[in-house]
């Protein structure tokens, strides 16, 4: 047997069982894409993140992501998490990760958490008619994006609380974020994701989809930085910062398992 460094970590938590589970699993290379989608199905969390020493020299890792059917382009809380991981480990600062999709990511200390650097994701205003009949409720805005973020705001948390959408209908649009939000009482916006072409029905919290938010509130609210909460059943919490054109989310992780991975060696 093959044995595979593993934990658990729960991200843009403050506390177990909160925020957005993801296994990080470091890597002395990249395993078969097969292995490495087979580990991401046995895990069963939204993303397993895999990290290995970036030979090239361009960030100290290279990073993949994976759900359980399928590796996705793009996934903050998972990065994050693999920041966590590594920063715990070396004692350092900072830490890049070099991507297949999404270039170079940073994750780097922060008061007593972590700021994640993704790449900021611009929205315009759009009409999804079919998507809006899913989700069961008209919203009062739809800003859509090329690569499949889409954002609709509705006039209360409220309503965003109480969506129930159809998720067959939804899954069979694509994989694409359906991210649901609203001015917030508690934080200055909400939101809740789905994702059920992607195998994630309700996420529980989304990097990614905060770097489509922090696009899009920043604009509307008229400045560059505000406090974001992803009204899942988990929860989870964010600072959210627009510069240039990167989304800087703040939070922080908790480490809920460590241990080993084992896997039948090849042969």
């Amino acid at each position: 047997m093959t044995t595979i460094p593993y934990w658990h970590v729960d991200a843009f938590a403050d506390a177990p069982f909160r925020g957005n589970q993801a296994a990080v699993m470091p890597l002395d290379q990249w395993l078969p894409d097969d292995v490495l989608q087979a580990i991401g199905e046995e895990n069963a969390f939204a993303e397993t993140a895999f990290i290995i020493p970036d030979a090239s020299g361009a960030a100290d890792y290279e990073l993949r992501w994976f759900t359980p059917t399928e590796e996705v382009r793009l996934c903050g809380h998972a990065t994050l998490a693999s920041g966590h991981v590594v920063l715990s480990q070396s004692g350092g600062e900072r830490v890049t990760f070099r991507t297949r999709h999404a270039g170079i990511l940073e994750v780097r200390r922060a008061g007593g958490g972590y700021e994640l650097a993704l790449p900021l994701i611009r929205t315009e205003p759009g009409e999804w008619a079919e998507a809006v009949a899913f989700l069961g409720v008209e919203p009062a805005e739809v800003w859509l994006s090329p690569d499949r973020y889409g954002v609709y705001r509705f006039d209360s948390e409220e309503a965003v609380r109480a969506l129930d959408p159809d998720m067959r209908g939804l899954r069979a649009l694509g994989n694409d974020q359906f991210i649901c939000t609203a001015r917030g009482g508690d934080t200055d916006i909400v939101s809740r994701v789905f994702v059920p072409g992607g195998g994630v029905d309700e996420d529980s919290f989304t990097g990614s989809a905060h770097a489509a938010l922090t696009y899009y509130w920043s604009e509307q609210l008229g400045r560059d930085s505000f406090t974001a909460f992803q009204a899942s059943q988990r929860g989870g919490h964010a600072t959210c910062r627009r510069e240039g054109e990167q989304a800087w989310l703040g939070g922080t992780c908790v480490t809920v398992v460590k241990g080993e991975f084992y896997l039948p060696s090849a042969g």
